[in-house]
């Protein structure tokens, strides 16, 4: 029997592939991408499959299942109170189990990360960020297989073109495969500054101020669940792909009435939820199998039994009516495989 895409993507959702392949050591992940690369064989690569939306035809191709291990400190157990400590993470290891450790071992600067489905190898294309934390602020370097190059490749981290929900590997899909990711935190029992709004208030701290790193993991946990984003496989609300619009950068003059703004370097950032709603779809817009999530705009659920071609439906219907609405198109968030929005 093929192996369905269904049943290794958050979204649960995606035909079966042609050939399924499991990579347990980085030397196994190399060697199977680079066996399709010469054979003109279509590859996928695929751990948490927590940011991907499959066709219902499936992939016509290999698919590599990422299974490697391995977390690596220089040091552990020393005194919390000062010093940094470096750690190199396997792509294959889960991220929410990663951060759970980092918070016990007093590992600054992931903690406000927690609950966020998916792989360590997939961080760092995305630069995966939350609640005012994102993985270049404590990334020190990427371990990947180039498959342009043909060889292994290591970029640091001011070498990773890092943006808001982008990289180098974002911009350049499909060429670099993640093998191992090295972080560089600070040591500490508070965690980073706290400059997000929501979760400032939920600590009851003004912006800026800091927070022991075990509340800030319960609060953002909490926050997370109350959005249906932490995963839950009686809630369909989780059924999901996480946010499926990124935030929206535009010209200032271009921000709605009323809506929020972050200025950034390139111009303001303002929210994708803001803009849903206000177009119309509120929480648990949609009919049948798909729908928003009852908890938060930004999620496209499957509601059980669901195909891609809905899912793709919705989101069209709200990226259209966003646009119409406000003038501003939405661009998806999750990697499209063998469809398009």
């Amino acid at each position: 029997m093929p192996e369905l895409l269904a049943d290794h993507t958050t979204l649960r959702l995606g035909g079966p592939a042609k050939t399924w392949v499991r990579a347990t050591t980085a030397a196994d992940l190399v060697d199977a991408v680079r066996a399709c690369d010469e054979a003109g064989e279509p590859v996928l690569v695929l751990a948490g499959g927590s940011n991907v939306v499959v066709a219902d035809e499936g992939f016509d191709g290999t698919v590599v299942d990422v299974a490697t291990t391995g977390v690596t400190a220089d040091h552990e157990g020393d005194d919390p109170t000062c010093g940094g400590v470096v750690v190199t993470v396997a792509a294959g290891e889960p991220w929410e189990p990663f951060v759970a450790r980092a918070v016990d071992n007093h590992w600054v600067g992931i903690e406000a990360l927690s609950g966020i489905p998916g792989s360590l190898g997939a961080t760092p294309i995305q630069n995966v960020g939350a609640y005012g934390q994102e993985v270049a602020q404590t990334l020190a370097s990427v371990r990947v297989w180039d498959r342009k190059l043909r060889g292994v490749r290591t970029f640091a981290a001011a070498d990773c073109g890092f943006g808001y929900r982008t990289s180098r590997f974002k911009a350049d899909p499909g060429r670099h495969v993640v093998l191992q990711v090295t972080f560089q935190f600070r040591q500490g029992e508070l965690g980073a500054p706290v400059t997000y709004a929501e979760l400032a208030r939920t600590l009851d701290v003004q912006p800026g101020a800091r927070a022991a790193m075990s509340d800030v993991r319960r609060a953002v946990l909490d926050l997370r669940s109350a959005k249906g984003m932490v995963l839950d496989a009686a809630d369909h609300d989780t059924w999901s792909a996480g946010s499926f619009f990124t935030n929206p950068v535009v010209a200032a003059h271009d921000v709605p009435e009323g809506a929020p703004a972050w200025p950034l370097d390139d111009g303001v950032k303002t929210s994708a939820a803001w803009l849903i709603e206000h177009a119309g779809f509120g929480k648990g817009y949609g009919e049948g199998a798909v729908s928003l999530s009852t908890k938060h705009t930004l999620a496209l659920t499957n509601r059980g039994g669901a195909t891609t071609a809905e899912l793709l439906a919705l989101a069209r219907e709200i990226r259209d009516g966003v646009e119409e609405r406000f003038g501003i198109r939405l661009v998806n968030e999750p990697v499209l495989v063998g469809c398009e929005l």
